[in-house]
């Protein structure tokens, strides 16, 4: 954006939401910059181009979605059962409640541009290694390097059954929550014991 007003950035990608969760994840540039009350030229000036724009979008949402997953992985921890149901379900949630961003950023976004599939796979690698981090930091895996493999493994599980359920709405919540638990619970009681 080089020097341009950061309220009026907000105010562009607050525009480019409302126009996505009113149009969907095919929403056209036209139609954000229309959102915005300027014209497409003017839109991606502020970004650099449409890749600008999605990163930035991915960027303010993706670590939303962090921001709001990470108090869950530093919870109680005598209580691995519960911990994984509230991030499980904190993740959730946020995609439910937000499809038509969710399938914007993870599926347009991503499979229009090379730069914005590798931002996005960058956040979620770092949410991964966070975890690991956690899981080693606080000994549920002792072992550091399967502790990352786990915190990359479970942040994956997740994020795919979540895109499944998205597209199965016949599924319930609480039975993907649960699956979800019990695979998480399995490997850390297998991890402390072998």
């Amino acid at each position: 954006m080089n020097g341009r007003d950061p309220d009026r950035r907000k105010a562009l990608l607050d525009a480019a939401d409302r126009a996505i969760l009113r149009e969907g994840p095919h929403v056209s540039m036209a139609a954000i910059a229309a959102e915005a009350g300027i014209t497409k030229p003017i839109l991606y000036r502020h970004f650099g181009d449409k890749s600008g724009l999605y990163q930035a979008l991915a960027d303010r949402h993706v670590r939303r979605v962090i921001a709001q997953l990470r108090p869950e992985f530093v919870r109680t921890r005598t209580d691995p059962r519960g911990r994984a149901r509230a991030a499980v379900e904190v993740y959730l949630d946020l995609i439910s409640a937000n499809q038509n961003l969710y399938r914007f950023l993870f599926h347009r976004a991503s499979a229009e541009d090379t730069g914005v599939r590798s931002h996005m796979t960058a956040l979620v690698r770092g949410l991964g290694e966070e975890l690991g981090a956690v899981l080693a930091a606080e000994q549920v895996v002792p072992d550091a390097v399967r502790a990352q493999i786990l915190g990359h493994a479970f942040v994956g599980m997740v994020q795919t059954t979540g895109d499944w359920w998205l597209e199965h709405p016949e599924v319930g919540r609480e039975q993907v929550v649960e699956g979800l638990v019990e695979v998480i619970v399995a490997a850390f009681i297998s991890n402390t014991v072998g």
